[in-house]
């Protein structure tokens, strides 16, 4: 049986990956190691928590001798999931996506050179290459042009891992994917913010004119990307995932208001973000044609399903908006 050791597991894109490993194989041992900030909830893995196969031990990325201390029980994989990822928060203070998103990057590596481990996975973001205009698509040869704190702490640590690679041969895979939306996202992002608020009957506070594009990707579908790289990615390789649902941020907001049944009253237009970037849009094609990796979620069905699903687990994201008074 091999071992794979996910950090940041109990956020957003972590849980659902362990959860769809969990459902797919048997013959996979995960360790969920998660420091536990704001944005971690060991609520999303309540329906694992019980499976043999699935350990959590809470630890901080940065924290050498925790990190070395899980490795030392035998890792095969590392899945770096583990990152402060809210661009507002970066604006406000970036301190912590030095230490998480670089400083933690590096202790993984190093850790991961020491016990040879059999394939690094860096999740990274679309938002290392910067912004685009009213055309084109990043490619993996898109040069990295970040234009906030959070993404250039991701951009730095694909840099790293890169360098790791090239000097000392360490098996790495770097993921770039787009926007990311369904169950358990932490509701300070913009579908699960909107769906909340607009469920309580709240102002929808949308930046600048809400025509900012972001190109859209069902979790799951991510979730089955990570894996065909994880089984068939080449060696040093970077692979983009998406799956090409571009859509502005002002049609969002107004898809959900339409699910709920509610007009368009409630949204109120704020100041525009700081360095926001104008377009995301993920050119998928190397992944599709190396991999034989390919979406199936229909976006607006994925939608739709994704606003159920935020009905139907009122009590979780009430629970994390009570606490953190979101």
């Amino acid at each position: 049986m091999k071992t794979i050791m996910v950090t940041g597991g109990a956020g957003f894109i972590g849980s659902n990956f362990i959860r769809y490993m969990l459902d797919k194989y048997d013959d996979y041992r995960i360790i969920n190691y998660d420091k536990i900030t704001y944005a971690g909830n060991l609520d999303n893995l309540n329906d694992v928590s019980d499976n043999d196969n699935y350990v959590f031990v809470k630890g901080d990325i940065s924290d050498y001798d925790t990190v070395e201390e899980v490795f030392s029980q035998g890792i095969d994989y590392v899945i770096n999931f583990a990152a402060e990822s809210h661009v507002d928060r970066s604006i406000r203070n970036s301190d912590e996506f030095i230490r998480t998103n670089i400083m933690g990057t590096q202790v993984l590596l190093d850790i991961s050179r020491k016990y040879n481990i059999e394939k690094y996975i860096q999740i990274s973001t679309d938002e290392v290459y910067g912004s685009l205009g009213n055309e084109g698509y990043f490619t993996e040869k898109t040069p990295i042009s970040p234009n906030n704190p959070y993404s250039a702490s991701k951009a730095s640590a694909d840099l790293l891992v890169k360098s790791y690679y090239e000097t000392y041969k360490l098996p790495v895979n770097i993921t770039r994917c787009s926007n990311n939306y369904g169950p358990y996202q932490y509701p300070e992002k913009l579908i699960p913010l909107m769906i909340s608020r607009a469920y309580d009957n709240k102002s929808l506070p949308v930046y600048g004119t809400g025509l900012n594009i972001r190109d859209w990707i069902h979790v799951y579908d991510h979730c089955s990307a990570i894996d065909e790289v994880l089984q068939k990615g080449k060696t040093g390789e970077v692979y983009n995932i998406g799956a090409n649902n571009e859509r502005n941020n002002l049609v969002i907001v107004k898809m959900i208001l339409d699910y709920l049944g509610k007009d368009n009253s409630s949204i109120e237009y704020v100041e525009d973000r700081l360095g926001h970037d104008k377009r995301y849009a993920i050119d998928a094609n190397k992944i599709k044609r190396e991999l034989d990796w390919c979406p199936i979620y229909d976006f607006e069905k994925g939608m739709k399903d994704t606003i159920e699903w935020y009905i139907n687990n009122e009590n979780w994201w009430r629970k994390i908006i009570d606490r953190n008074k979101i």
